[in-house]
C-alpha cells in the first residue's frame, strides 16, 4: 500500500538535496571544493594548475562530475581516494547550525529522503555542522547508495572488465534509486534541489519540483525559494496550507513521456508502491 501523508497535502514524500540546498550556496564550500578537485588533479596526474581547472570543467560538463569522468575515461581512481581528498579538506566550519531548519524538518509529516550526489562521510559532516540528526530523515540516498558496484568485492580491478559507470543525479538511474528508497508515487513526491539540470530531470520524471537558491522558477520548477528557510512560506502545501497560485504544466510533454518510460524500465512499479 502506498504511503500517504497524514495531512491534506499533495505530497507524500520529500526528496531533499544537501549541498547548497540545506545550507546556503554562499558559504564558500563550492569554491573550496573546486579548488580541492583542481589540486587533486595536479597531485594525482601531474597537470599544470590551469590544465587541471580546464579538465575539471570539461568533465563536469560531459559526465556530471570529475570523478565520473575520470572513471569513464579509464583512470584507476577509487571513489574513497577521490572523496577523502576533495571533501576531506573542506572548511566545514563555514556551515552554521540551523535550529529552525531542524524544527521545520521535524514538523513535516511526510517521508523525508536525503538525496545527494555526495559521499556518506561528507553528508554526515555537513549534517553535523547544520545541527541535523540523520535520524530526521526516513532514508538516505548518497554516492554509495547509487554506486554499490564501485565498492568492495563488486569493484572490478581486472583490466578485461569494464568498471561500472558512475550513477549521479540527474540520471534516471539515480532517481530510480531514490524512488525505491522513498516508496512513494513520483507524482506525489516533492523534489528540492539547487541545480536546474537536476530539477529538469525530476520534472520530466513526474516529480513536483522546487528550485532552491533562486528567486525565479526555471521552466521545470513548480516552486522557487531563495533559501530553505523560506520553505513554509513558499510551499505551505507541505503542511496542508493553501498555495498562492497554480502549479506550472509540463512544458515538453513528449520529452517527459520519454523519460517516464525510461524510469519505468529501471524501476519496478511495486517498488514505489504506486
Amino acid at each position: 500500500m502506498a504511503f500517504q501523508s497524514p495531512v491534506t497535502s499533495p505530497f507524500d514524500c520529500l526528496l531533499i538535496d544537501l549541498d547548497d540546498t540545506l545550507y546556503p550556496g554562499n558559504t564558500g564550500i563550492g569554491p573550496a571544493l573546486r579548488r580541492n578537485i583542481d589540486e587533486f588533479l595536479v597531485a594525482r596526474f601531474g597537470l599544470a594548475a590551469d590544465k587541471a581547472a580546464a579538465l575539471r570543467a570539461d568533465l563536469f560538463r560531459s559526465h556530471g562530475s570529475t570523478l565520473a569522468g575520470l572513471i569513464a575515461l579509464g583512470h584507476d581512481v577509487h571513489p574513497d581516494e577521490y572523496h577523502s581528498y576533495v571533501h576531506g579538506r573542506l572548511p566545514y566550519d563555514v556551515i552554521a547550525a540551523d535550529p529552525q531548519l531542524a524544527a521545520a524538518l521535524q514538523s513535516m509529516p511526510q517521508r523525508k529522503i536525503l538525496f545527494t550526489n555526495s559521499d556518506r562521510a561528507h553528508m554526515r559532516r555537513s549534517l553535523e555542522r547544520l545541527g541535523l540528526d540523520e535520524a530526521l530523515f526516513d532514508g538516505v540516498v548518497c554516492f554509495e547508495t547509487m554506486n554499490p558496484n564501485l565498492f568492495g568485492e563488486d569493484a572490478k580491478d581486472d583490466d578485461d572488465v569494464d568498471r561500472p559507470a558512475v550513477v549521479l543525479k540527474p540520471s534516471v538511474h539515480a532517481f530510480a534509486t531514490a524512488l525505491r528508497v522513498a516508496g512513494t508515487n513520483p507524482r506525489r513526491t516533492l523534489f528540492l534541489d539547487d541545480n536546474e539540470r537536476n530539477i529538469a530531470a525530476g520534472k520530466a520524471l513526474g516529480l513536483r519540483t522546487a528550485l532552491v537558491g533562486k528567486r525565479a522558477r526555471s521552466k521545470e520548477a513548480d516552486y522557487a525559494l531563495e533559501t530553505i528557510g523560506g520553505l513554509r512560506r513558499a510551499i505551505p502545501e507541505i503542511w496542508g496550507g493553501a498555495a498562492d497560485g497554480e502549479l506550472q504544466l509540463d512544458h515538453n510533454v513528449e520529452k517527459n513521456k520519454s523519460m517516464r518510460a525510461e524510469l519505468d524500465a529501471v524501476i519496478q512499479p511495486t517498488s514505489i508502491q504506486a
